[in-house]
């Protein structure tokens, strides 16, 4: 069973997930990185799954041993405090390539746990 925070924590993740994935749909890597507002929104998104990624119950977490959750909570401190090294690459990268994969561990969980 979750608890109370573990649950807000998946939530957290999920909706930035789906958030950082509507800002880039529909989009070429090219016009995504040209553009400066959605490239933001997206990195902010990036911030906050980090940050809701340090709340995950550690029982989910093991169950789930095939996400770098301590890569995923680390990520957050590049964003903040290392932006200089943050390419639009990357974030296209992690949202295209990473998110979906926890998008789907984070709603498991949820489902598993009604």
């Amino acid at each position: 069973m979750l608890s109370e925070r573990g649950r807000r924590a998946l939530l957290g993740i999920i909706e930035n997930v789906e958030a950082a994935q509507e800002f880039t749909a529909d989009l070429s890597f090219e016009d995504f990185a040209e553009n400066r507002l959605r490239l933001y929104g997206v990195t902010r998104c990036l911030e906050i799954i980090s940050e809701a990624s340090r709340r995950v119950d550690e029982e989910t977490q093991i169950r789930n041993a095939h996400i770098p959750w301590r890569q995923i909570a680390d990520s957050g401190n590049v964003y903040r405090h290392r932006y200089e090294s943050v390419s639009a690459r990357l974030v296209w990268g992690t949202v295209h390539e990473a998110l979906p994969v926890l998008l789907a561990v984070c709603r498991n969980e949820l489902q598993a746990d009604e």
